[in-house]
């Protein structure tokens, strides 16, 4: 049987964070500024504390800016946006990774907290056999409220919804690996067989206990 390789998305796959970026190809800068200047004080709390905290207050300014937007429009600009973050943004390093995966004829997927319109593009884009991201709900009207639909897909709600996936692509009993980036993939590392820690800060980052691409650090990679 073929492994699995799961990857997160901001970070680790691409360069930074995209939600901001994102929102405001939905809805505008300005828009998502002031809704940001609304919530300096939670969003700085929550960048600390992260948790219930942080899923509650990044749920809120998606309400804030995403709220009665039509998921048609979301859907087309999230196309659009998923294309060209990855043409700025794709970390070259981790992107050969992935192909090394791919080529190895390894189930590919991308798990990521950001939101499903985009994350599944880019996915695709990626040749990746699935993706597993947070997803919008979208009302009677056709309108995203801006909330949820279900949980936000971080921590161990990252590993509930991979190992879902890998029961409906019949790979549960595989070989599991998983890259990140920062303490938001910790449990998804921890619950693989091989973690890979891509993070910036290396040895000095919340994934310090856990190898990097070339193989150095606590645990080493087996090929």
């Amino acid at each position: 049987m073929n492994d699995v390789a799961a990857f997160d998305f901001d970070g680790t796959l691409t360069k930074g964070g995209s939600v901001f970026e994102f929102l405001a190809a939905v809805s505008g800068r300005p828009a998502v500024l002031r809704a940001a200047a609304s919530l300096t004080p939670r969003l700085a709390h929550a960048a600390l504390v992260s948790g219930t905290v942080a899923d509650e207050t990044k749920e809120t300014l998606f309400e804030r800016v995403l709220g009665g937007v039509g998921a048609a429009l979301v859907e087309q600009v999230a196309a659009e946006f998923a294309s060209r973050h990855l043409a700025a943004h794709v970390r070259p390093e981790v992107r050969r990774r992935l192909d090394w995966h791919r080529g190895r004829g390894d189930k590919v997927v991308v798990v990521s907290a950001s939101p499903d319109a985009y994350v599944r593009v880019a996915a695709e884009r990626l040749a990746a056999d699935g993706a597993i991201a947070t997803l919008l709900e979208v009302d009677g009207a056709g309108r995203l409220t801006g909330r949820y639909q279900g949980a936000n897909c971080r921590g161990e709600e990252k590993i509930r919804r991979l190992r879902l996936w890998m029961a409906d692509a019949d790979v549960e009993d595989a070989t599991l690996w998983a890259y990140g980036n920062s303490r938001g993939d910790l449990r998804m590392l921890r619950a693989a067989d091989t973690g890979v820690n891509v993070g910036r800060l290396g040895r000095f980052g919340a994934l310090r206990n856990f190898a990097g691409l070339d193989g150095t650090g606590p645990r080493r990679l087996d090929g």
